[in-house]
């Protein structure tokens, strides 16, 4: 099915985009997610992701527009409930390693929540050309500016290797997160989340200097 099916584009339907609720956009999430982890973002319908949301397909373009417009509106939903606990959690601890171990701790819970999101971004989120590699790209930015920041508490605390191109690691951490998260769900589950963080935060205490 294409993903940029035309729909009504008068003023009244204009007017009511905005006003799109949480809690619709959020059911709209959940059940994208679980469609799209069965058989790709490009094997779901509108029909079914509204069918599975409890909502009408009609609902779906009056507030979207059209699939591609959703997708890319729930890859932004999804981005801002991570980042919302991210930030919960960064002030916790006194100590910047400990943070970001709790910062990397809610991004693999995030993902034991929404393992299709996770699928999802690794899946499209290097394919070039891509269909959303301009919100991919902005999303992607607002979390590694979370992940530089919190690498610069740590650096500020702590004596680091300052010949380790801080781009570099702030991506080297990004990408673990996503790629041990991902192997502990489809090849061993059998691990578990600290063992998964702990593999992670091995990347920041070799940055760190003992």
């Amino acid at each position: 099915m294409s993903t940029t099916e035309p729909v009504p584009t008068g003023p009244a339907e204009k007017k009511l985009r905005p006003g799109r609720t949480n809690a619709t956009k959020q059911r709209l999430f959940e059940a994208s997610m679980e469609l799209i982890g069965e058989r790709g973002a490009a094997g779901v319908t509108v029909d079914e992701i509204a069918a599975a949301a409890g909502v009408s397909k009609g609902t779906v373009y009056y507030n979207f527009g059209s699939k591609s417009d959703l997708i890319a509106q729930l890859l932004r939903h999804g981005v801002d409930i991570m980042l919302v606990r991210l930030q919960d959690v960064r002030g916790q601890a006194s100590d910047p390693l400990e943070s970001m171990n709790n910062m990397v701790g809610q991004a693999m819970e995030f993902m034991d929540d929404y393992p299709s999101f996770a699928r999802l971004w690794v899946s499209e989120n290097w394919r070039t050309p891509g269909e959303w590699s301009a919100v991919f790209a902005e999303l992607r930015g607002e979390l590694l500016a979370v992940i530089g920041s919190a690498v610069e508490s740590v650096a500020s605390g702590y004596k680091v290797n300052e010949s380790i191109a801080r781009g570099s690691l702030e991506a080297a951490i990004f990408g673990a997160i996503f790629v041990v998260g991902l192997d502990r769900q489809t090849y061993n589950p059998e691990r578990t989340r600290e063992q998964s963080v702990a593999a992670v935060m091995t990347i920041m205490h070799g940055y760190v200097i003992k």
